[in-house]
């Protein structure tokens, strides 16, 4: 893998108002600080996902080297959005820590049991979650994804992570009480508007795991301050790389596709509620909870 340190984000212009945000593709530099793509790659117009397409982060990794100290921002006075708002795919991985599928009775499949969300579910860190008025149980799980770099095809575990940009916080909403009546309603259940949050930054997995390694990243579903649920990716019954290869070979993969691989544990929210993924060494992303009714 190449040895990358720009984390990739998107931030909020002064033009922005609330609810409709004016958003810039930007990295954010760990000695440097915050700058614009544009400002570091004269002529691009696009956002994350066009850098991620246009396989520009080897050009920006040298742009960010060699620019101009008043290119760069202190990252703490910036509001950051979801990284892009249109992933081509976005998976969702169920029951995939072990602990988890105890807690609803479930034995962990014999396979991954996925999913696919529709991109009207994203939003980003502090927009809120709606919850739905046909859900009167809804929950958020705090998961860890993979960004996909580069096309992915028939590729095996021991190489997948050759083909990740990054990893990135998520909350994944289920309207579980739709769920609960029946298991095809899967689809329904996760696709409501705001049910898929993830930001603020995708990080380049060699500096995700320090000194360390992807298995001891910890990933937390907290509510309201309070940790609730906490496990390692150790705990996976399927390994990011194991699901990248699993995935490659029941379609392609293309630069920005998401996998969001698991929860260690969904939590019942309210309108009031703030939500929150805390995973070690990342930025955490957190939704206040709102009755989607009244919108």
């Amino acid at each position: 893998m190449t040895n990358r340190i720009l984390q990739l984000c998107s931030i909020h212009e002064p033009a922005s108002r609330p609810g409709n945000p004016v958003e810039s593709a930007a990295v954010v530099h760990p000695r440097r600080g915050a700058a614009r793509v544009r400002d570091l790659l004269p002529g691009f117009t696009g956002d994350l996902l066009d850098v991620l397409a246009g396989d520009l982060l080897e050009d920006l990794e040298a742009a960010a080297d060699k620019a101009d100290d008043d290119v760069f921002t202190d990252p703490a006075d910036l509001t950051y959005g979801a990284p892009y708002r249109h992933p081509r795919m976005l998976w969702g991985i169920g029951l995939n820590y072990v602990e988890h599928a105890s807690d609803l009775s479930e034995a962990v499949p014999d396979e991954p049991a996925s999913f696919i969300k529709g991109d009207h579910t994203v939003i980003g860190p502090g927009e809120p979650i709606p919850i739905p008025a046909q859900s009167s149980r809804t929950t958020a799980e705090a998961e860890i994804a993979v960004v996909i770099g580069r096309y992915c095809r028939n590729v095996e575990p021991e190489q997948a992570l050759d083909y990740v940009a990054g990893l990135v916080p998520v909350l994944d909403q289920t309207a579980e009480d739709i769920l609960e009546r029946n298991p095809r309603f899967l689809t329904r259940s996760k696709n409501f508007p705001g049910f898929f949050s993830f930001g603020p930054r995708i990080v380049p997995l060699e500096t995700a795991v320090g000194e360390g390694t992807l298995p001891e990243l910890e990933v937390s579903t907290v509510v309201n301050g309070e940790v609730l649920r906490t496990n390692s990716v150790s705990h996976m019954r399927y390994s990011p790389e194991f699901l990248i290869s699993f995935h490659s070979r029941v379609m392609p993969l293309y630069p920005g596709d998401i996998i969001s691989t698991g929860t260690p544990g969904a939590i019942h929210i309210r309108p009031g509620d703030t939500a929150e993924c805390r995973i070690a060494g990342f930025p955490s992303l957190s939704n206040p909870v709102v009755d989607g009714a009244a919108g």
